[in-house]
């Protein structure tokens, strides 16, 4: 039997499988940047109103994962983008980051930022092919050597 197509939609990440895969998720990127340099989102903090997760499900199974984070001014922020290992090289990450940027042009967001670690080329790659360009420090993130921050202006749908 073959694979179905993945499914995206919006999700709690209060789920047990979605608790674990943020899990996994901040275990890798502590690998990668030094703790004080990751701006983790809780699950707790991700199931509040100012947030969306999107889940890509590929046969039932959390497979990615991503979020949009509203904050004041007409800004929205991309958080907790990630693909499980073995889902990767399926454009899971793009098709969710699409979602994010239809969202937040639908509620009338004036521009998109995120921040992403300095030895992500794989994630840079995605939000580049999306639109999004480089720039300094965004919200109030530190500027830091471990940082690469991100924004898309967005016009209303």
């Amino acid at each position: 039997m073959s694979p179905q197509a993945p499914v995206i939609s919006i999700e709690t990440p209060l789920s047990e499988d979605m608790g674990a895969m943020i899990a996994e998720l901040n275990e890798v990127l502590l690998t990668l940047s030094p703790p004080e340099a990751c701006y983790h989102m809780s699950t707790e903090d991700m199931a509040g109103d100012a947030t969306t997760v999107f889940v890509a499900r590929v046969d039932g199974d959390a497979a990615a994962c991503g979020a949009l984070h509203r904050h004041a001014n007409g800004i929205a922020e991309v958080k907790r983008m990630y693909t499980r290992p073995i889902f990767q090289g399926q454009g899971l990450g793009g098709k969710i980051l699409e979602r994010i940027v239809q969202l937040a042009q639908s509620e009338g967001f004036s521009a998109l930022v995120l921040e992403t670690g300095d030895k992500h080329p794989a994630a840079w790659r995605i939000y580049e092919r999306a639109g999004f360009s480089r720039c300094g420090p965004v919200l109030d993130y530190p500027d830091s050597p471990y940082s690469v921050f991100y924004s898309r202006p967005l016009t209303a749908n």
